[in-house]
């Protein structure tokens, strides 16, 4: 049975990726794992979610054909080459994690929409993006500058993984909506920080339908009383 996309970006993110990654975000490798094991769901899951709407995974299909597929494109191994203290990638400004990170930060390096990490995050949350940075950030510790430059950082690698996923097992728009609907009731049944997570950030109208009570106990409440 093939890894969960979220189990395989988090078994690629160890030793010096994640290393680099806490470095960048000034904190301890223990603090940015866990925040990490907390993104990556709500991340896929909000990806799920969307390609569940009317339109969603063929609008998703099409941005990865468009942006991450071909020539120019940055795959998964250049990004994880980068942070592991590795060179560039063929058709990136910028080398090693230099480049990746000036074009994930809005930095010096231009980057293509496939590394355009804004774009990226309010295509996934829309006007939730907000309340995604704050439940993650009250959630695992992080600070609020933090949770959202982590966010910057994993949202293009999401892409990239989903893009190798959807080439390697050749899907189609309906194959991706599927396999990314599998996605989120897996993220969802296991419950946890990282579906918890999800669980808030898609409740937009608060209507109280999303039990917070296990967020709770592994940290406070998610929104610190403002919703």
């Amino acid at each position: 049975m093939q890894a969960s996309l979220v189990d395989d970006l988090l078994g690629q993110l160890q030793g010096p990726s994640l290393g680099r990654i806490a470095q960048q975000l000034g904190t301890d490798t223990a603090s940015a794992n866990n925040a990490i094991a907390a993104a990556l769901p709500m991340l896929v899951g909000a990806l799920g979610n969307n390609a569940q709407q009317p339109g969603g995974a063929e609008a998703l299909f099409n941005a990865l054909q468009r942006d991450h597929a071909g020539e120019g494109a940055v795959d998964l191994g250049g990004m994880l080459g980068a942070l592991q203290g590795g060179g560039g990638w063929g058709g990136t400004a910028g080398s090693g994690l230099g480049g990746l990170l000036g074009g994930l930060l809005g930095g010096a390096a231009p980057a293509g929409r496939q590394m355009d990490a804004g774009g990226i995050l309010g295509h996934i949350f829309g006007d939730a993006q907000s309340r995604a940075e704050s439940g993650l950030s009250q959630a695992s510790g992080l600070q609020g500058g933090q949770a959202g430059k982590l966010l910057m950082m994993l949202a293009p690698m999401v892409m990239a993984a989903l893009a190798q996923r959807t080439r390697a097992s050749n899907l189609d728009a309906g194959g991706l909506g599927q396999v990314l609907g599998q996605e989120r009731a897996r993220i969802q049944q296991q419950g946890g920080l990282g579906g918890g997570l999800l669980n808030a950030v898609l409740d937009q109208n608060g209507d109280g339908t999303v039990d917070l009570g296990d967020l709770l106990k592994l940290g406070g409440s998610l929104f610190g009383g403002r919703r």
